[in-house]
Formats: C-alpha cells, structure tokens, sequence
C-alpha cells in the first residue's frame, strides 16, 4: 500500500522513523565503505602478486646470458619445474633473444601489445598486461633485460605469465571477510542505534503514561521535566490546552448546573398549570361554563409560563453559545469589519413597535461609520439585549437613547434610558449570569437575569471594555461599551 503523503498523512512510529532515518543511510555508507575496501584489498593483492611476478620474471634474467654470439638461458630443470607448474595456478614463459628468436619457454605465449606503458613502480623496464593463453586468462610481465659480451651486446625480452586462480581465490576470500565484517559491523551498530533510540525516547513513554494516568479534575501542569528540553514547548502547550479544557468543562459544569436551578422553577409551575387542568376536567358536578372559563384561564396562564420558559431557554443556549465564542450554528465564526452604525440602526427598528408600545422615545444617534471588528450576528444580539432591558425598566413615556460615536483611536456604543437605574454597589455584580438587582425585581419580576451577562460575554469575546454609568440627566442608566476600531 503507498503511504500517504501531505499534512494530513498520518506520521507513523517516531521509533520507526528514527530506525529508518538512522539505519538507512549507515547502510549506504556500509555499502559504499565495502565496495572501497574491497578495491582497495584487490589493488593491494594485484600489487603484491605483480611484485611476486616481477621477481619471478628477474629470478630468470639472471640466467640469460651470451654464449658463442648467441643468446642463451640456463634454466636448470628445477627452475623450470617450479616455472611451470603452480599449486593454485600455472606459469608459463618466454625468452626471446636480441634478434626475435624465441630462446626458451612457450614460444606461442602471446606478446606485448604496443599500447602497455611501462610501469613506474618498479625500478625496471618492465610491462604488466592481461591476455588469454590456451583459453584461460593469464598476466604477464614483460621485462626488457640488457646482455652483452665482448663481441655483441642488445636487449633480450623475458616474459613470465601466470593464471589467475591465485588472484581469484584471494579476491573472493577478500570479499567473503570484507562483507562478514561489515555484517557484523552493520549488525552491532544497528543494535546500538536500537537500544539507544529506546532509552531516547523512554521519557515520552513516562509522559504518555503520565496523561494518562490523570484525572480529568486534576487541574495540576504536567511536570515538563519529564521530558528532553526540546519536547518541553511541546509539554507547555499542552499544559496551556489542558487548562483551558478543565476551564471549559468547570464553565459547562456551572452553566449545567445555573440552567437546571433556572429551568426547575417553571419547569414546576408547567406542572402544576397542567394538574390544574387536569383537576379542573375531572371535578364532579361542575358547571360547563365555569369550568370553560377556568380552563381558558389555566391555558393562558400554560402559555405565559411557557414563552417565559421558552425566553429563558432561548438565553441559556445564547449564552452558552457566546461562551464557546461561536455563531448561531455553535460553530466557531470568522471576525470581520463590522458597521456599528448599521447594526445599531437595524436594532432599532426592531425594536421600534415596542418603544411605541410603551410610548417611549427611542433615537440614535450615529452620524459615522465606526466599523468594528466581530461577528455582526453577535454584536446584534448584545446591542439588542441592551435596548431590551432599557426599554423594558423605563416607564412609559420615557427616552432611550442609542448612540455610536468615535473615540480617539476606537469606538464607543452607549445605550442610555431614564428609568430607575442600578445603583453603585450593584453595577458590577448585575454581570453575573442570574443574578437580578433590587430595582429590576420590581418592575419586572420574571426576567431571566441573563441579559447582562450575554452583553458582557459578547463585549469580552470582541475585546470590549462595558461599564454602568448613570445617565446624563442623573437618571437612569448609561451601559458604555469601548471597541478598538476595526
């Protein structure tokens, strides 16, 4: 199967990859170190036979001599024995006198040919070439040898040729060693690659079981020195991820927990409505048009309490969406620019039937751009819950004022009423999800305590700054939220 390739392939075994990248290329090197040595082993003996052959070829110099005006060897019968037969080969030669006559020896041994240099490691005229004789392969060295009397003097050619079963025989015996060494050699370094890529890598198997080893309420850091210096970076972020995952689940943990106190309430008022209705059906007797008008009641009491139940759901998941600092699908959404103006415009004519409802003034005040950077759906969502609540707690005939205005390097969002206000004390409490100032309870007993709180959540996810003031006038409210321009 062909592996994968890309950032999204999967990575595979680190002590694998270490193995491979470790052992692979020592193999080509062991492989590029057996061929040099193995040549170099082969020249050595080449050297070392073609000094033995040299010296060979000079043993029968010495006997060549001028007898009469002729040329003559004086090889003994032992000499030629020893010349012509060999334990791991055989030998031939030739002595070709100053004229071109064969003198003694093969006189088919096969000549020097003219392109042979002479070579420059000895101190001699001598000449080393490969050639065939009787169907085998043979190196033969040709040296040129001075003889002289008192009445001639030339040069005399010796030539003495040798089979290569020596030189065979030493060369594969020189491979078999060469190529058992750098087994054995490849195999003791393979081992101490192995061990030492596993006591490498033990300290990520400590951290491994480490994690996990932990609980999920055990908010404590990783220890980094479990691990090499340069893993740590690696065992911080993690530290950083796992921090923020126990924060989350503590938040998941407390909003679960808010809801269900929040939700039991009408939850349990649904219910007893229901038995109500219930009762009021089965009661023996009744009158038709009593119990029509009870009933017709207890149903729009059923539907009061389930639009506040719907309202406060519908806050909860609000909430708990903006926690996660994602869009209306619980995904997390991209930043852009955003028109304050536009949105705030677009507010309030969404709100503009209830302001008239209630016979409040409701004006905005924008006269720039003032383009921040979020997410337009949650930055309506803030700016909607704030004119709610003002609307909602300004008595009737009251004024709601919405303005976005620039200020020095960002951009102010103030919505002000004149209805009762928060007092002092209350201002930074009133931000926690559920809880309801004295003020608010009067006039409005059946709020859900969540509008604040989602304000605040949106303004922090877009690096707002939100404070309570009170009003121009001294009375009523001001909520001022501070935005860095886009």
């Amino acid at each position: 199967m062909a592996r994968r390739l890309g950032p999204g392939a999967p990575l595979g075994s680190l002590r694998g990859q270490l193995l491979r990248w470790l052992l692979g290329p020592l193999l080509v090197l062991v492989a590029l170190n057996t061929l040099s040595v193995y040549h170099n082993a082969l020249d050595a003996a080449d050297v070392a036979y073609d000094r033995s052959l040299l010296a060979s070829t000079r043993a029968l110099a010495e006997r060549v001599s001028i007898v009469d005006g002729k040329v003559v060897a004086d090889v003994p019968y032992v000499a030629l024995d020893s010349f012509e037969t060999d334990t791991l080969g055989r030998i031939y030669y030739k002595v070709t006198g100053i004229n071109g006559e064969t003198v003694s020896g093969y006189a088919d041994l096969p000549p020097v040919p003219a392109n042979v240099p002479r070579s420059e490691a000895y101190p001699a005229l001598v000449r080393f070439y490969h050639a065939n004789y009787n169907g085998q392969p043979v190196r033969i060295a040709a040296l040129l040898q001075p003889v002289y009397d008192s009445s001639m003097r030339g040069i005399a050619l010796i030539q003495v040729g040798e089979t290569l079963e020596a030189r065979r025989g030493l060369s594969n015996q020189i491979l078999f060693d060469t190529l058992a060494w750098q087994a054995l050699l490849l195999l003791a370094v393979a081992l101490l690659v192995w061990f030492a890529v596993r006591l490498v890598l033990q300290p990520l198997m400590r951290l491994k079981i480490a994690v996990e080893t932990r609980s999920l309420n055990d908010p404590s850091d990783v220890d980094p020195t479990l691990v090499h210096k340069e893993v740590r970076p690696l065992v911080a972020a993690m530290n950083s991820s796992r921090s923020r995952l126990h924060i989350l689940i503590s938040s998941q943990r407390r909003f679960i927990a808010d809801a269900s106190h929040q939700l039991r309430t009408p939850l349990t008022v649904l219910k007893t409505q229901a038995e109500l209705a219930l009762r009021e059906c089965d009661r023996p007797g009744a009158d038709p048009q009593a119990t029509r008008a009870a009933l017709r009641e207890i149903v729009h009491s059923i539907a009061a309490t389930t639009d506040s139940t719907v309202n406060l759901a519908n806050r909860l998941l609000t909430l708990a969406r903006i926690e996660h600092g994602g869009d209306a699908d619980g995904a997390a959404a991209q930043s852009e620019p955003v028109s304050l103006r536009d949105v705030a415009r677009q507010v309030g004519l969404e709100m503009a039937m209830a302001a008239v409802a209630k016979q409040i003034d409701l004006a905005l005040e924008a006269d720039s751009e003032c383009v921040v950077q979020g997410q337009s759906l949650l930055l309506h969502e803030m700016i909607a819950n704030l004119v709610d609540n003002a609307l909602r707690y300004t008595p009737q005939g009251g004024t709601v004022t919405l303005r976005v205005l620039p200020y020095m390097s960002g951009v102010v969002l103030e919505v002000e009423d004149s209805g009762q206000g928060i007092a002092p004390a209350e201002r930074e409490r009133v931000f926690a999800p559920f809880y309801r100032a004295a003020a608010t309870l009067e006039r409005n007993p059946g709020g859900a305590g969540l509008g604040l709180a989602i304000v605040r959540d949106i303004a922090t996810l877009h690096g707002a700054a939100i404070a309570l003031d009170d009003a121009t006038g001294g009375q009523g409210l001001k909520v001022i939220v501070t935005f860095s321009r886009a």
